[in-house]
């Protein structure tokens, strides 16, 4: 029987608070340790901290300088974390939520439709 394991889904959405659109998902990230899941989010925040305007900028460096030590702590806890930030109209915000990954099955055979498949004729580009 295979294991299940432990581990941490991030995510990455950004939203344009004067408008009332739902919150766009830019990125996602499967971390399987607490470590792992704050770095995805602080090497994000420092890649980004230089474009950021001055108020959004100090709030990640915050984050990266005393936030960061919380959000570790909560998540080796197994609590749901999330991290913010608001550069003009536009507010990014990381969650990084405690899960448990199934395995997925492993195939030994390819089902009986693959071998039914035959690839039509290839057309060149130029034509």
């Amino acid at each position: 029987m295979t294991k299940l394991r432990r581990g941490y889904w991030c995510e990455c959405w950004t939203e344009d608070v004067t408008e009332q659109r739902r919150p766009a998902l830019l990125a996602s990230f499967d971390a399987y340790t607490a470590p792992q899941a704050d770095r995805w989010v602080a090497v994000t925040l420092r890649t980004i901290s230089p474009a950021l305007d001055a108020d959004a900028s100090d709030d990640a460096w915050a984050w990266l300088y005393d936030g960061r030590i919380e959000t570790r702590r909560a998540l080796l806890r197994c609590e749901p974390c999330t991290v913010s930030v608001t550069h003009e109209t536009t507010r990014i915000t990381w969650t990084i939520r405690p899960v448990t990954y199934l395995p997925l099955a492993h195939r030994t055979e390819l089902p009986p439709c693959a071998y039914e498949f035959r690839p039509g004729p290839r057309v060149s580009p130029l034509s």
